[in-house]
């Protein structure tokens, strides 16, 4: 499987209270877990700087990763980067 990092920000009018940020992660993680079942998630990281958190997914189909991508800014009000990922010890075969 291809392993994605996904930087998260939240949008300022994402949620009123802390508290709702639970509900709203609730709900993001539900939808793609029934729209998206190809999605694994590997770990996830809340995060001081540029952005809120970070997820570490894999997946072998792109077209999951965009749905899912897109779920998490619409459900999650957040903006989004994706990089395509390789551990480090792949990588270093290559030379």
């Amino acid at each position: 499987m291809a392993t994605y990092v996904i930087l998260s920000r939240m949008t300022p009018g994402a949620f009123r209270d802390p508290a709702d940020f639970k509900r709203v992660v609730a709900s993001v993680l539900d939808r793609i877990k029934s729209d998206c079942p190809g999605i694994v998630f590997k770990d996830s990281y809340a995060t001081l700087g540029r952005f809120d958190y970070v997820d570490i997914i894999e997946t072998e189909d792109t077209n999951q990763l965009e749905k899912a991508i897109m779920i998490m800014r619409a459900l999650g009000q957040s903006e989004t980067e994706t990089l395509a990922a390789t551990p480090f010890r792949e990588f270093l075969a290559d030379f």
